[in-house]
């Protein structure tokens, strides 16, 4: 069946992004939250995105109506029960996981599509809590959603033909590239990503120079919009330092093994921007 309504689970950043871009490109679009002061929390981020970006021209106020026109926001599963496809953004759990999983398995029918947006946690394993492997697979957006290119569709070992199939068609749907990610810790992109952050990370733990040589070698030298420290610092030192560590339990290789640098900042409660403090000072 082809995709017409599309559910959303959180509204983060995430899956605030994800529901902006589905609903944008004119999928009825339905988010679920936990309840009515984080849906309401995470419906006002899109809207507060989307005038920001009429003010700055680059979201006209047709293409803003439509985004909110196809958007609904929810706290009861059973609302999602004409859903195609739905899209798993909530915390990096996999029991949590399997929880939301079988809630909307109670509702929707059989033909409808389940992906996690998960950066690093197994498919095979969440695919293998349902009742429709064959219909689990990934969907991993970029920070920021709604300007970042690229998604990675994952097939797990039990998702078919179809449902790959489907799903890249959803993403090119949206607006986005499609790479299709084999199911191994890291997909594509983190899988080269986090050895590189780790080292720069290694780096400055042995006084190779300081955080901004560091960045601006990379930049300057590279390239790169961002530097290393400084993408860490965006991304969240506790977000990196959870998939290196996932990453590390899957291959056991010292590449993936988080510095003690970044243990240490994590539990100090240095995370980068969200707490204005990380390798760079925000305050």
């Amino acid at each position: 069946m082809p995709i017409k309504t599309v559910g959303v689970l959180g509204c983060g950043l995430m899956g605030a992004g994800i529901a902006q871009v589905s609903a944008a490109a004119g999928f009825k679009t339905i988010v679920l939250e936990v309840n009515e002061d984080v849906l309401k929390k995470g419906l006002g981020r899109i809207e507060k995105f989307l005038a920001g970006g009429v003010e700055k021209g680059k979201v006209t106020g047709e293409q803003r109506k439509t985004v909110l026109d196809n958007l609904s926001g929810t706290t009861k599963y059973a609302d999602l029960k004409d859903c195609d496809l739905v899209i798993e953004a909530i915390i990096e759990n996999v029991e949590i996981k399997k929880q939301a999983y079988a809630q909307v398995e109670a509702v929707v029918g059989p033909h409808c599509i389940i992906a996690s947006n998960t950066s690093s946690l197994c498919i095979t394993e969440l695919g293998a809590a349902t009742r429709r492997p064959d219909k689990v697979g990934g969907l991993h957006f970029f920070n920021p959603v709604p300007l970042m290119k690229l998604v990675e569709v994952i097939r797990a070992l039990a998702t078919s033909q179809q449902t790959h199939d489907t799903l890249m068609g959803f993403v090119q749907a949206i607006g986005k590239e499609p790479i299709s990610a084999p199911d191994k810790g890291g997909f594509i992109v983190n899988r080269l990503l986090v050895p590189y952050l780790l080292d720069a990370i290694r780096c400055l733990e042995e006084g190779l120079g300081t955080a901004q040589d560091i960045d601006n070698g990379m930049k300057l030298g590279c390239g790169h919009p961002m530097g290393p420290l400084a993408l860490l610092d965006f991304v969240g030192l506790d977000t990196t330092y959870y998939i290196a560590n996932i990453m590390f339990d899957e291959f056991r290789e010292q590449r993936f093994a988080p510095p003690p640098l970044l243990r240490r900042m994590v539990l100090a409660g240095h995370l980068g921007k969200k707490s204005g403090k990380g390798f760079y000072d925000y305050k």
